[in-house]
């Protein structure tokens, strides 16, 4: 049986996700250091924007705000993953660094 992790209540939720993209590269990545997907999108969901510098989790607050683009980056197996939300909340990417 396997158990999904919990998904983070509404109350947690600062945005919608539109449609989930990851690129083959990422997907390698989670899988090979056991690391769930769920997870990222938990933290990207409630505003936990990872390793991105002050001066872009202060743009990611004000996008919340004014409709901006989201990003979040994330280090699994030392390597840097980003998940971007576009600013029209219709799509969301997990990719490797490089490949932005």
């Amino acid at each position: 049986m396997t158990v999904l992790p919990r998904r983070p209540d509404a109350r947690q939720v600062k945005f919608p996700l539109g449609q989930l993209l990851i690129t083959p590269a990422a997907m390698a990545l989670l899988e090979k250091a056991n690391v769930s997907i769920f997870t990222l999108l938990e933290r990207h969901l409630a505003g936990d924007w990872g390793d991105v510098c002050a001066e872009d989790a202060k743009l990611n607050d004000d996008a919340l705000r004014y409709g901006n683009r989201l990003l979040s980056v994330y280090h699994v197996d030392k390597q840097k993953l980003f998940l971007i939300s576009e600013a029209d909340r219709s799509a969301s990417t997990i990719l490797l660094a490089e490949q932005y």
